[in-house]
């Protein structure tokens, strides 16, 4: 139960932080002075954290592959952050989180690639992934190219609002559509990270130490405007706090273990939530008009989305009772009667 708290909450974070990233760019600050000052708060945050979490007499021992795969995540990483600020400067939040929902495929069939996730075509349980996959998908192309009569239309816009309105909208899709096929990697490579060197906090504080170290090196290759890297007025120090703290270190954290704990595509599959969040602030805070198309749109993301899950249940449920029978087989074999069906209820 607590992943799916924290995965609700990481979607709520995610959202509001797109938002305000697109706000600092609007205000000034350059893709790569903005992804240096929040890693570089998260590395702060997460470094002490390490060190109580991960003490060294329980931490695992690195491996020359255990460091490729630490600067190929930051490497990932850095350019998801790139190409996703990049994209939502260019449209908006609201459609960063709606073609973000491309990641659940992509992570699908990676996963499958790398063996992350088991498929049989045979299994109910199996089908019913792969259709709840392409419903979910299905649904982030309603909202987007299906808008519908008005059920809600603000007469005025919030000033909120006027940072957020698309330039360019091609271009921007096309720099969100890259981030997702960057993120989708970044999940089955960190899942793999995880399991060979199961210390989460330093991974984590690594990942961000290396986005920080590698926006600043390019800013400098690329001659970036030094104006950029002001934190005054104070609303772009205000920008960086919550994105630091709250949009990597807690996000990335958050994400990071639920991988640990349930694997890559449990945590892709809850990108489609973000879809509801994100309509449901732009209406309620932003001013934004809701319609037909956003509405069926989201109610298609959900099915979907609950069919994802309901099939990785049975599957974690089909695998449990098979490990129990496994068990019990010795014990039948001694001539213990045992009855089966009690632990399929286990």
């Amino acid at each position: 139960m607590l992943e799916y708290i924290g995965m609700v909450a990481a979607q709520v974070i995610q959202v509001l932080h797109m938002m305000v990233s697109k706000s600092a760019i609007a205000d000034g600050m350059s893709n790569y002075s903005f992804i240096f000052y929040i890693n570089l708060l998260a590395s702060l945050i997460l470094f002490p954290l390490s060190r109580i979490f991960n003490r060294s007499p329980d931490r695992p021992k690195l491996s020359f592959i255990v460091v490729c795969g630490f600067f190929i995540l930051g490497l990932l990483g850095f350019f998801a952050q790139v190409f996703g600020f990049s994209g939502i400067s260019y449209s908006s939040a609201t459609l960063a989180t709606t073609l973000l929902n491309l990641t659940p495929g992509f992570t699908f069939l990676l996963a499958i690639l790398c063996r992350k996730e088991t498929i049989n075509i045979n299994s109910f349980s199996t089908r019913v992934k792969f259709i709840g996959t392409v419903v979910t998908i299905s649904g982030a192309i309603i909202i987007t190219l299906y808008k519908g009569l008005p059920i809600l239309s603000p007469p005025l816009k919030s000033e909120i609002s006027k940072h957020l309105q698309p330039s360019n909208w091609v271009l921007g899709g096309i720099f969100l559509f890259i981030t997702c096929v960057f993120s989708s990697v970044y999940v089955i490579l960190q899942a793999f990270v995880l399991k060979k060197y199961p210390a989460l906090m330093i991974v984590i504080f690594i990942y961000c130490f290396m986005c920080s170290v590698l926006s600043g090196a390019t800013s400098l290759i690329v001659k970036d405007d030094l104006s950029s890297f002001s934190l005054q007025p104070k609303k772009r120090m205000l920008y960086v706090l919550y994105s630091g703290i709250f949009g990597s270190a807690f996000h990335v954290t958050v994400l990071s273990w639920c991988v640990q704990r349930k694997g890559p595509l449990f945590v892709a599959m809850f990108q489609p939530v973000g879809i509801v969040i994100s309509t449901f602030i732009g209406v309620i805070f932003l001013g934004d008009g809701f319609y037909v198309g956003s509405l069926l749109g989201s109610i298609v993301v959900v099915i979907g989305f609950y069919m994802v899950m309901w099939g990785k249940a049975a599957e974690e449920n089909s695998v449990l009772v098979s490990k129990l029978a496994n068990e019990a087989e010795p014990l039948l074999q001694d001539g213990n009667p045992l009855n089966l069906n009690e632990l399929s209820l286990v």
